[in-house]
């Protein structure tokens, strides 16, 4: 849904910015916009989302915040998450860690 609102708005800015019809068509089309962006519908919308945007927004910063916290600790090494690399056995160094080796020779710079 997003993306054909994008969309619809980016035919719209296009046919503004690229039409010929003059300035009279651009009037028309900026007042029609107007009366859009005005409509009770849509402006209850506007008021929900801005309502939902306010109540949310202390969540989103704490979240972010906590997030940022455990990035900090796994990057620096002191955070409780952060994980030591196991060692790795000598049977699982063996299984197929390694590449195999390529048949093929490899390309020279001169073109052919």
């Amino acid at each position: 849904m997003k993306g054909k609102i994008l969309f619809l708005a980016g035919l719209g800015v296009g046919y503004v910015l690229g039409t010929r019809a003059g300035r009279e068509r651009y009037e028309q089309i900026k007042a029609a916009a107007s009366n859009l962006w005005n409509a009770p519908v849509v402006q209850k919308r506007v008021d929900d989302v801005q309502e939902f945007v306010k109540d949310k927004a202390p969540d989103v910063a704490e979240f972010v915040a906590d997030g940022a916290k455990k990035v900090v600790a796994q990057v620096s090494g002191r955070g409780t998450t952060a994980k030591k690399p196991a060692a790795r056995s000598s049977a699982a160094k063996s299984t197929g860690t390694r590449k195999p080796s390529s048949t093929k020779k490899p390309a020279t710079g001169s073109g052919s």
